[in-house]
């Protein structure tokens, strides 16, 4: 098993190195690395960080472009002996410079030297441990003031051993890397392939932004894994349908990072949910990356469950409990706590967040999500939103996502989103953020929403827009649409 025979991130990769040194490591459009050769750049940038001064224990920023730089970066920071803190350069800078000052980076890859070209080997590199940090990334705090949350080698480890074997991959197998360095999906999404001796294929920025490039990419590449949220899910598989369905080598698709859209997965499938296997993972940050796994066979796609997660994985344990911390009864509506070795360490330099967020019960360390879910009779998880985003207007509880599954089945609608607005002299009302294929009309969409929804549900306003607003990790960005 991963977690038990290798000591660290390296470790693991130098076992894969020797197992496979001549196949192909990573992709870059036309470039690409072996593993001997992705070891070589790794190793390059290691002793250019030594260099520097970076020892042990140190955190080093990373900026880099979507390109070959991701996973030498990543790769010869952690040789280096220290941890990773993504500096994504579509972030403001106020927010770059207080995540810096805070983490005491003294070092960035993309910024002070590069990632690639350093042919000086170092004699001997650091001893990572399994305890040592392997990055930080930092997530949005309720305060408005980010979090750094500390993640370890274990951790990553932990995740690996536990979800790889619920998949079949190997050497064969060819990865996305889509996500930002900023989104631990990418965490996923690179140390999956390696671990397998699998292709990382990098998407780069036109691909990135351009579902049809996207899906040439996924295409040409002969991509076998792909992750996605399910916001740009939507948009690739309006490309794909545009398309005329082409055919593909995918033999996955993971949905993360937001409720799952089972009906964009259904139309995906199109009936025949075999031939790629579809498959939800729920999980924040600070439980590295994934908690739950949930495979979307027919009855998952039209169940009543809109929202299914499955089990946690074999890693983790999943309680639901009360805001006093007791476990609810089964079937009522509770708090994910999160135990077991992905839970991180915490928040770098916030000890009063991490009492708060990371509670020991019994003995037992878990993590409080702020999510809901509750037990259906079979044992696996339904997840209900966020405690703190439950959405209640004129005494009616509303969830948002079902509001929104209604309006993409509404003529001229390619995507929707659906938000509270607050109002002054007629109070809050809903307003729905539509992606039109020209074809729109706002009247027509209340008629068809009313023959499925309650009046207490129906949008009171409609925007349209040419796309909806996404954050750097490819989640829809609320606060984007707030301004509108």
């Amino acid at each position: 098993m991963i977690g038990a025979v290798h000591r660290s991130l390296p470790a693991l990769f130098e076992a894969t190195c020797e197992r496979h040194p001549d196949r192909t490591a990573v992709a870059c459009g036309p470039e690409s690395l072996t593993y001997a050769e992705l070891a070589a750049e790794a190793r390059g940038l290691a002793g250019a960080l030594a260099r520097r001064g970076v020892v042990r224990g140190d955190l080093v920023g990373l900026r880099v472009s979507r390109s070959m730089d991701i996973p030498v970066a990543i790769l010869g920071i952690m040789l280096a002996g220290a941890a990773y803190v993504p500096l994504d350069p579509a972030f403001p800078a106020e927010r770059l410079r207080l995540i810096t000052e805070e983490a005491g980076i003294a070092c960035v890859v993309g910024a002070d030297l590069p990632a690639r070209g350093h042919r000086a080997v170092p004699d001997q590199l650091p001893i990572v441990d399994a305890d040592d940090r392997a990055y930080v990334i930092y997530t949005s705090g309720s305060t408005g003031r980010p979090k750094g949350c500390v993640i370890t080698h274990r951790n990553v480890l932990a995740l690996l051993g536990g979800a790889l074997p619920l998949f079949e991959v190997g050497p064969d197998d060819r990865w996305t890397l889509f996500h930002s360095v900023n989104f631990d999906v990418s965490v996923w999404e690179l140390w999956g392939a390696l671990a397998t001796g699998g292709t990382a294929v990098v998407v780069d920025s036109d691909a990135a932004h351009d579902p049809v490039v996207f899906l040439r990419l996924l295409v040409e590449q002969r991509v076998t894994m792909l992750l996605m949220v399910p916001a740009v899910f939507r948009l690739v598989l309006d490309a794909y349908l545009d398309a005329g369905r082409p055919r593909h080598a995918l033999r996955y698709a993971l949905f993360a990072g937001e409720a799952v859209d089972l009906d964009a997965a259904a139309r995906f499938v199109d009936g025949r949910p075999g031939e790629v296997r579809l498959v939800n993972m729920y999980g924040p940050t600070e439980t590295t990356v994934y908690a739950t796994h949930k495979e979307l066979d027919d009855a998952a796609l039209h169940g009543a469950n809109r929202s299914p997660i499955g089990r946690a994985l074999p890693h983790l344990a999943i309680s639901l409990r009360d805001d006093a911390g007791v476990e609810v009864p089964f079937g009522d509506a509770g708090e994910m706590w999160v135990a077991g070795a992905g839970v991180s360490r915490g928040y770098l330099g916030r000890d009063d967040l991490t009492a708060e967020r990371f509670v020991t019960v019994d003995g037992v360390r878990h993590y409080r999500t702020g999510d809901l879910a509750r037990l259906e009779p079979g044992g696996e998880l339904e997840f209900l939103g966020r405690i703190d985003r439950q959405v209640k207007l004129r005494g009616f509880r509303i969830e948002l996502a079902e509001i929104e599954g209604v309006l993409r089945t509404c003529e001229g609608v390619r995507d929707a989103v659906v938000e509270v607005a607050r109002g002054s002299d007629l109070g809050d009302y809903l307003v729905a953020y539509v992606v039109s294929d020209g074809r729109f009309d706002a009247a027509q969409a209340r008629r068809a929403g009313a023959r499925l929804l309650p009046a207490h549900m129906l949008p009171a306003r409609y925007v349209v827009l040419p796309a909806i607003p996404l954050t750097p990790s490819g989640k829809v960005d609320r606060a984007a649409l707030a301004a509108r």
